[in-house]
């Protein structure tokens, strides 16, 4: 097992790992809209915090040696499920032709007033 730690997303806010890697997977925790260099939340739209969400995201992957087109599940949380199609557009970008796996729930509450937080599962070569 190895535990992931990078700056180029937020340090954890909690009892918790950015990631850890076992079996050849990594398992990232959830990602929010915060800058890994001040730990605020950035944006005020669905746009503007899915865009830090999946940049945060990018950070944990290449420091687990992988990417988005090994990314196998992700598991989107939306404090407003009526703003799936515009989170959608967001999320689509980042993967690309690559679509693994996806679960989306609307939810009362995220951290800090997030918006939006997705965590994923990604195969490490």
């Amino acid at each position: 097992m190895k535990t992931i730690a990078t700056k180029d997303a937020p340090a954890a806010i909690g009892p918790y790992s950015q990631g850890i890697v076992v079996n050849g997977l990594l398992f990232a925790s959830g990602q929010i809209a915060l800058d890994p260099n001040t730990g605020k939340l950035v944006g005020t739209t669905i746009e503007e915090q899915s865009a830090q969400v999946m940049k945060n995201i990018t950070g944990l992957l290449a420091a687990a040696g992988t990417d988005f087109d090994h990314v196998v599940k992700a598991t989107c949380f939306l404090a407003d499920i009526g703003q799936f199609a515009a989170f959608n557009e967001v999320y689509a970008r980042s993967f690309g032709e690559h679509l693994p796996a996806r679960s989306a729930v609307g939810v009362a509450g995220l951290p800090k007033g997030a918006l939006v937080e997705v965590e994923v599962v990604a195969c490490v070569e």
